[in-house]
């Protein structure tokens, strides 16, 4: 325990990373510039505005202007006022969704699926980039580390994203629920970075060993400070997966959802909107079916029964 609490605290000094070392620990939620906050809000008018929401984790910090670029467009497409709304944990727009207080959300594969579930969220579009709709997770070290596959990983310390999080934190505890083994079993310590461009850093200042991140984002940061990934290492590509969608909130407007899902799946057509998504490097929206997300449920579910039987601590 006394060794899990110089961790923390050396990574609290070590790199601005929200979070500790236990699992259930929830985030600090911290804001960023010139976004729209939920408090205070009075309900909506549907007929003159909507908030649509776009987690922290789910791109850099840098990365955001580019969706208010984007939400700015589908305002003006659909002459309704948008109240951005960001948040920088799943669980916080996974709750939003389910309490109706936001209406189109962007948001990671595991909570759409959890979502979809638990209270019919619904799919409207998802994003293709380099000609698919689909992602990795991938796992990193440092470029001069010596480790040179997953199972080298044992004994050493690891950065997992969001707790929520497909490629961040359920491809990784699949891995090892596969090998009969924990997070607490493998690894000598491991952290919680709450998004995944956080996690690289940590990589990179050698803060752990190794992470779990999103390849959109790693190819991301990879084309915009090619500095910084070239530390880094990818030891392990996982198999693909149903790219982060578009969704909205049970019993919006249908006139509305059709509304937005006409406007991104069109936005490559015209000059602005082509634009705006080439600086998220997003070819195009396109349609996604539900099943495209039933490997990650299949993952849950072996990780959930893993569990339940009580796999080595």
């Amino acid at each position: 325990m006394l060794k899990r609490i110089i961790f923390c605290i050396l990574i609290a000094f070590g790199l601005i990373i929200t979070g500790g070392c236990e699992r259930d620990e929830k985030s600090i939620t911290i804001s960023l510039e010139n976004k729209e906050k939920l408090e205070g809000k009075t309900k909506l008018t549907y007929s003159d505005s909507m908030r649509i929401a776009v987690g922290g984790m789910i791109t850099p910090k840098e990365g955001f202007i580019y969706y208010k670029n984007l939400l700015d467009y589908i305002e003006k497409k659909t002459a309704r006022h948008v109240d951005f709304v960001d948040r920088e944990s799943y669980e916080d727009i996974y709750n939003l969704l389910k309490a109706g207080d936001v209406d189109v959300a962007f948001i990671c594969s595991g909570p759409y699926v959890d979502g979809h579930k638990d209270f019919d969220l619904e799919l409207i579009a998802a994003p293709q980039a380099y000609g698919e709709a689909v992602y990795y997770s991938y796992i990193i070290v440092a470029k001069d580390s010596p480790i040179r596959n997953f199972k080298e990983l044992r004994g050493k310390t690891f950065a997992f994203t969001d707790p929520m999080s497909n490629s961040g934190t359920l491809v990784p505890k699949y891995i090892l629920s596969k090998m009969n083994e924990t997070p607490d079993s493998f690894f000598r310590n491991y952290i919680y970075a709450h998004s995944h461009d956080k996690a690289i850093q940590a990589v990179v200042q050698h803060i752990v060993d190794g992470a779990a991140v999103d390849s959109l984002i790693w190819e991301y940061l990879n084309r915009m400070n090619p500095g910084l990934t070239a530390r880094t290492r990818v030891i392990m590509k996982s198999p693909p997966y149903g790219i982060p969608p578009v969704v909205v909130r049970r019993g919006l407007d249908p006139e509305i959802k059709k509304q937005i899902q006409n406007i991104l799946l069109t936005a490559h057509q015209d000059e602005k909107g082509k634009k705006i998504l080439s600086n998220m490097m997003i070819d195009k929206f396109v349609t996604i079916d539900d099943s495209a997300y039933d490997s990650i449920r299949e993952m849950k579910a072996w990780v959930e029964a893993q569990n339940k039987r009580g796999t080595r601590k």
